[in-house]
């Protein structure tokens, strides 16, 4: 029987660090129940819970985190509850733009930062588009691979989950000159940094990642309705506020 004193759990990627205090907040004012949030690299999250730990919810930046947890026996099959796109945040000083963006990713005086694959889905994301460069430019992969510099998503703690002041720095200092990320941090990245903006990567390689969110078997009844709240009218429509492309509703992007 659930103890209505124990708060609902929620283990989330980062890059969900600025839609879930909202999703949280418009879930108490109906429901009441209190929520505590970790964020943290998809990966690592699962790997908590592969350990031991046991939230109500999990929601990951790709599925694949979430079919682990099925594959050995904690929770049923995830749903697909947002969708992101993958952007770069580049310097402007760089002359990068969607037209040429293929190029100078492969251009000698440009260097890449992104996340850490493995542990966090952007950077599995950003190696995805890697591979779809090297599809269209033979030997461009392993080019793409040498010069990407894992600045975030290493650790739990070396950088505060979906906060890019290391890239900000990266980016100032002229170490990376340009970061590939989600489309939903780098928006509000840039409008912090004068000297960057947001570039649009061309369709023909760009990645759309998926957001799965696993319900563990263990969930407490007021853990359920949360992520039926997210899945609903209102959640679906806050997600898309912060960026997020909705399931649930018309994709308006």
């Amino acid at each position: 029987m659930d103890s209505i004193e124990k708060p609902i759990s929620i283990y989330a990627a980062g890059s969900l660090r600025n839609a879930l205090p909202a999703l949280v907040e418009a879930f108490k004012t109906v429901a009441g129940d209190d929520i505590v949030v970790r964020h943290g690299p998809a990966g690592l999250l699962r790997a908590r819970i592969e350990a031991g730990d046991r939230p109500d919810v999990f929601l990951s930046a790709n599925v694949a985190h979430p079919l682990r947890l099925v594959e050995i026996g904690l929770a049923p099959p995830p749903v697909v509850f947002a969708r992101n796109i993958l952007a770069a945040i580049v310097r402007k000083d760089a002359g990068i733009g969607t037209e040429n963006l293929i190029d100078r990713l492969l251009a000698p005086d440009v260097t890449i930062a992104t996340s850490t694959p493995l542990n966090d889905p952007s950077g599995d994301y950003a190696w995805e588009l890697f591979r779809k460069v090297d599809a269209i430019r033979p030997g461009a992969f392993e080019i793409l691979e040498t010069k990407a510099q894992k600045l975030v998503g290493g650790t739990e703690h070396a950088n505060p989950p979906g906060n890019y002041d290391v890239i900000a720095e990266a980016l100032k200092a002229g170490t990376a000159t340009l970061f590939l990320g989600y489309r939903t941090g780098l928006g509000p990245l840039a409008a912090k940094l004068a000297a960057v903006e947001v570039v649009t990567i061309p369709p023909e390689v760009n990645v759309i990642p998926q957001y799965g969110m696993a319900v563990l078997n263990d969930c407490s009844r007021a853990g359920m309705a949360f992520a039926l709240f997210i899945l609903s009218a209102t959640g679906q429509k806050l997600l898309a506020d912060f960026g997020f492309r909705p399931v649930a509703l018309p994709d308006q992007s």
